[in-house]
């Protein structure tokens, strides 16, 4: 059975249970300890209004105090084993470990909000906080999903690109590799283009968006759109559109590097089992804020952006 005090001690296999140092996982712990106190004052364990009877740790708890519970949740997170050996590991039988995950990753997803950083769902929250910013990233990321049992849902979800049948978010980010903003999870058969065009970008006057030719007509107005050029057809590219795609590309790894940030959590990256309403969306929410807070420990450096190597066509 894992012991919590016991992995406190070994840096490098804590590190790779939660994603986290020891020290940035202590910085979390508060906000999820008052984020777990108000939702167990209102709630049961399995979710029901509580009535008379307040929340107490029993000396026999598995999980019996606030770290270990924090460390329950993001070791899920990050290995995404199955409930039965989550269940083991953690000396619980697999509906209990169930009840554990479902009351604590809505407390992760509420503590993480009040630190700030969950990334925007609606543009109107997001106006507001990048409007010293001029510079964005966007891209999107599918994730594999059990084969629907219905054909209508499983053509709707089938996504040609993976040749499986996936869902799918588009992400925003600035040159930090910060996410900014997160969209609806869809389908994913929807296209790239199609959703950023439903998703309705407002971003700051004269700022630049950098994309990929999978976005190919996705256009902003008073937004510069930076997108590598496409080979002409039975032409070639000019030594000009290759190095200004080099230069775009080595700019727009940032985006994939962010995707991957997220995509440590194997929750994300693994074909997701859990069919609870609304689960995988906010999984997803849950997972980029954890890559936001890990940023603000451990922030990625790239070399200063040289605008002006880039001329407007």
């Amino acid at each position: 059975m894992i012991k919590y005090y016991k992995y406190r001690k070994r840096p490098k296999r804590f590190l790779a249970l939660t994603g986290y140092k020891v020290e940035e996982f202590d910085e979390l712990v508060p906000e999820f300890a008052n984020s777990f106190e108000k939702r167990m004052e209102k709630n049961t364990l399995s979710g029901k209004k509580r009535q008379k009877r307040r929340y107490v740790d029993y000396s026999n708890s598995p999980l019996p105090s606030i770290g270990e519970k924090l460390f329950f949740i993001l070791s899920y997170l990050k290995c995404y084993p199955l409930q039965e050996l989550q269940a083991a590991l953690f000396g619980l039988s697999q509906p209990k470990a169930n009840q554990w995950i479902h009351c604590l990753t809505p407390v992760l997803q509420e503590a993480l909000a009040t630190l700030g950083e969950v990334p925007a769902r609606v543009m109107a929250d997001l106006a507001a906080k990048v409007k010293e910013q001029n510079l964005f990233f966007h891209d999107g990321t599918e994730r594999p999903i059990p084969r629907p049992l219905d054909p209508e849902m499983q053509r709707l979800f089938y996504s040609g690109k993976a040749k499986m049948h996936t869902i799918k978010n588009n992400l925003l980010i600035d040159d930090s590799c910060r996410i900014l903003f997160l969209t609806a999870t869809v389908e994913g058969k929807r296209h790239d283009k199609k959703l950023a065009d439903e998703t309705g970008y407002v971003l700051p006057n004269d700022s630049r968006l950098l994309q990929d030719t999978g976005f190919q007509g996705f256009t902003l107005d008073n937004i510069a759109i930076w997108q590598p050029k496409k080979k002409p057809k039975g032409k070639p590219l000019s030594d000009l559109d290759k190095s200004r795609n080099q230069w775009l590309a080595s700019l727009r790894i940032r985006v994939e590097h962010a995707i991957g940030g997220v995509q440590r959590l194997r929750i994300v990256k693994d074909k997701i089992r859990n069919w609870k309403s609304n689960f995988r969306d906010s999984i997803m929410e849950i997972c980029c804020a954890l890559h936001n807070f890990r940023l603000k420990f451990r922030p990625w450096h790239y070399p200063p952006i040289q605008l002006h190597l880039f001329v407007e066509i």
